[in-house]
């Protein structure tokens, strides 16, 4: 039952009544909803999204900021190419924890210290290397599986696989691998890779790179690089290697930071 406020009897004019209670009516309704409205909790932001990440790992003993590598050159030209919104480093073979322990820094958008499953999921991460460097794109890949955090794509150059290690097996969390090999000289690297689960992961392919009757100009490398190790030293300068992989790396990165034109690599 509602009860009308004595202004509202108006025994002669019936439809005041009738107006007043709408009117109360009317005014509860609104009420209650602008209650409702104002306990209602507004949902936490959603966390800031990671940059892509791109690592490169430089083979044998070779510093991670030796301009005289392809690995390193590259990875110059993808920061001057791109914003904050990817994020490259180099890291020596040996340093694989280090780049593991970044990844995760970068990942933990809310900087709690525990990366939950949206912030695994967000990864966008490729990894590339040289010789050593490279078996140790599948090694930071499998330590990555353990975490449940997946990897866009890794590429392997003339790849050696280190004492106990393995470059062949691709880990199901990687989507796409790739690689490059020479099978002349003293250094022979993997030919073959091959997915744990092709469901999961495509195998670009096994490209193999001859280099008799070339001529590939290696001439920043040291003497022991040119003559000694000659073919896989001239895969890791060879420019239609690198032009491939950054082609590859960057069908990976987010198109609209992409910059306008791709420059060719200069070595």
């Amino acid at each position: 039952m509602v009860f009308l406020p004595a202004r509202c009897y108006d025994q002669k004019i019936a439809m005041n009544i009738r107006v007043c209670a709408l009117f109360l009516l009317v005014l509860g309704v609104f009420n209650n909803g602008r209650s409702t409205t104002a306990e209602t909790t507004a949902p936490p932001p959603s966390p800031p999204k990671p940059p892509a990440i791109v690592i490169g790992f430089v083979g044998g003993l070779v510093k991670h900021d030796n301009m005289v590598h392809s690995e390193v050159q590259l990875a110059a030209e993808l920061r001057a190419a791109y914003s904050s919104d990817v994020y490259v480093e180099v890291f020596e073979n040996y340093h694989r924890e280090k780049a593991y322990q970044k990844i995760l820094r970068l990942l933990d958008t809310d900087h709690d210290g525990t990366l939950t499953a949206e912030e695994k999921q967000r990864a966008q991460i490729i990894i590339y290397g040289h010789s050593w460097g490279a078996s140790e794109t599948l090694a930071l890949s499998r330590e990555l599986e353990k975490e449940g955090i997946p990897v866009l794509l890794t590429v392997q150059i003339d790849s050696v696989a280190k004492f106990g290690h393995s470059d062949k097996v691709i880990p199901a969390n990687v989507g796409e691998a790739v690689n490059f090999y020479q099978h002349r000289g003293l250094i022979r690297s993997q030919t073959q890779i091959r997915a744990v689960d092709p469901r999961r992961t495509r195998v670009i392919g096994n490209i193999l790179f001859d280099y008799k009757g070339q001529a590939i100009h290696c001439d920043k490398y040291p003497w022991w690089d040119r003559y000694i190790v000659k073919a896989h030293t001239q895969i890791e300068c060879d420019p239609k290697i690198w032009n491939q992989v950054d082609s590859l790396i960057r069908s990976k990165l987010p198109s609209l930071e992409r910059a306008a034109a791709v420059p060719s690599l200069i070595r």
